[in-house]
């Protein structure tokens, strides 16, 4: 796959790099980020942050101050663009609330969606492979994580697609999605109005149908001052799904954190640290 490089920054030591392919999975270029430690830094793993509505592949390299750490703790950060841009969908920047950036990590199966808001292909199959050939990360130390709409991601991707991703952790999920608007509006316009289809990619559902599938554990991070928290994010019924799959969790509420990237700025060192334990 041919890769086109963007930019690339020294960052502590190692490089932070924009880049850009043109994707299968999509049919439309796409556009990545990687952090690279320094070299000669023993590497102990990769690890994919999935960002959230509206965001791209700037997001997290920009405002979340992992690079830091990560070129301590000898991990490859990778973050995508959240999804298909420039699709020709008639009215797809007004299609939500937000803007742009709502691919929700999923194959839409509804049209005009399905032609290219294709994330899950892209993220388990063609992202993955690229990041492997292309910059040496090694396919059994990969780790998951995410932010949100990106939080959401992680958890279905990593419960879809058993072994794949070696550990796993989210800042403030979308746990239930099929019972939130956000969650309800996304599922109805990609998989269609027939509800249960919905839980093939609902994050809460698919682990009450689990067996332990994280035994070493999953981290979970959640802002009591999030605005979103009541009515669109439902770490309640996460949980709830974990003790009944048996599945060890690891959720902490904080006092006074919201949704945005200062609380995420505060607990990225605990993440990549939980990720490097486990993907060493």
């Amino acid at each position: 796959m041919a890769v086109q490089t963007l930019s690339e920054h020294r960052c502590f030591g190692g490089v932070q790099g924009f880049y850009r392919h043109d994707s299968a999975s999509i049919g439309l270029p796409m556009q990545f980020a990687v952090y690279r430690p320094p070299v000669g830094t023993p590497v102990r793993g990769t690890v994919v942050y999935l960002a959230g509505l509206t965001c791209t592949e700037e997001t997290f390299p920009i405002k979340a101050g992992a690079q830091r750490l990560a070129s301590e703790l000898g991990l490859l950060l990778v973050a995508p663009d959240t999804s298909p841009r420039q699709t020709g969908i008639e009215g797809e920047a007004a299609e939500w609330d937000f803007g742009t950036g709502a691919g929700f990590y999923l194959d839409a199966t509804q049209p005009p969606w399905s032609a290219h808001f294709r994330m899950e292909s892209y993220i388990t199959g063609e992202l993955r492979d690229l990041v492997v050939a292309q910059f040496g990360a090694d396919p059994l130390r990969i780790g998951l994580f995410g932010h949100s709409m990106g939080g959401h991601g992680a958890l279905t991707l990593a419960l879809r697609h058993p072994g794949m991703f070696r550990s796993l952790s989210a800042f403030a999920p979308i746990a239930a999605p099929s019972r939130c608007p956000w969650g309800e509006k996304a599922f109805g316009r990609y998989l269609g109005p027939d509800r249960s289809a919905w839980a093939a990619h609902d994050a809460s559902a698919l682990m009450a149908a689990a067996r332990t599938p994280y035994p070493q554990g999953i981290l979970v991070d959640q802002g009591l001052a999030d605005k979103f928290l009541a009515e669109q994010l439902h770490p309640e019924a996460f949980e709830a799904a974990c003790a009944q799959a048996g599945q060890p969790l690891t959720l902490r509420r904080h006092a006074g954190h919201d949704h945005g990237y200062y609380f995420i700025a505060s607990l990225i060192d605990d993440h990549l640290r939980w990720h490097a334990d486990r993907l060493a």
